[in-house]
C-alpha cells in the first residue's frame, strides 16, 4: 500500500464539531476500502491567502494515510461532491511523520512566545540601530538645514537653473 499526507479546508462557518464528523466520515472509506489512517490533525481555523469560493478562512485538517490508490481516490470523489470541503490536497510520501507535523510545532512555538517579543517596534533586527540625524524633508535637496549657506552653494543651484 502507499503512503499519503492528506489536508482538506472545510469551509470557515461549519463548526468544529461538524469538521470532526467530516474527518470520520472520510476515514471510514478509507477503511472500508482496505486503508488505514496513521495519524490526524485539526489545524483549526486559519485565514488564507485570497479567497477560495467566497471563503476567507477554511478550517484545516490534516490525515496521514496509508492506503490504496483506489480508496484514496474515492475518498476524494467523495470530498469533491460534499459542498462543506472547499479544497483537497494529497501528495504520495516515502515515509510518514512521526509525531506533529510542522504546523503544530508552530502553533507550540508561537503559544509559548510573547507578541511583544517578536520584533516589532523596537529590539528587533533593526529596530536597536541608531539612525541619527536625517536632515530636514523638503527644502534643500541634500543640503543640511542647519549647515549655513556657503557660495559655492549658491553658484550651483544657480548653474542648474
Amino acid at each position: 500500500m502507499a503512503l499519503y499526507e492528506h489536508v482538506f479546508l472545510a469551509r470557515q462557518d461549519v463548526s468544529s464539531q461538524q469538521v470532526e464528523a467530516l474527518t470520520d466520515q472520510f476515514k471510514s472509506i478509507i477503511e472500508q476500502n482496505g486503508g488505514k489512517i496513521a495519524k490526524v490533525e485539526q489545524w483549526g481555523l486559519k485565514s488564507l491567502t485570497f479567497r477560495v469560493r467566497k471563503n476567507r478562512k477554511a478550517h484545516f485538517t490534516l490525515m496521514n494515510i496509508d492506503a490504496p490508490a483506489a480508496a484514496v481516490a474515492e475518498m476524494e470523489r467523495q470530498q469533491r461532491i460534499n459542498e462543506d470541503v472547499i479544497r483537497v490536497l494529497t501528495i504520495r510520501v516515502d515515509e510518514l511523520e512521526e509525531g506533529p507535523s510542522v504546523m503544530m510545532q508552530k502553533r507550540d512555538r508561537d503559544d509559548r512566545r510573547d507578541r511583544d517579543d517578536r520584533g516589532f517596534g523596537g529590539g528587533g533586527r533593526f529596530g536597536d540601530r541608531d539612525r541619527g540625524d536625517r536632515g530636514g524633508f523638503g527644502g534643500g535637496r541634500g543640503r543640511d538645514r542647519d549647515r549655513p549657506r556657503r557660495d559655492d552653494d549658491e553658484t550651483a543651484s544657480a548653474g542648474a537653473e
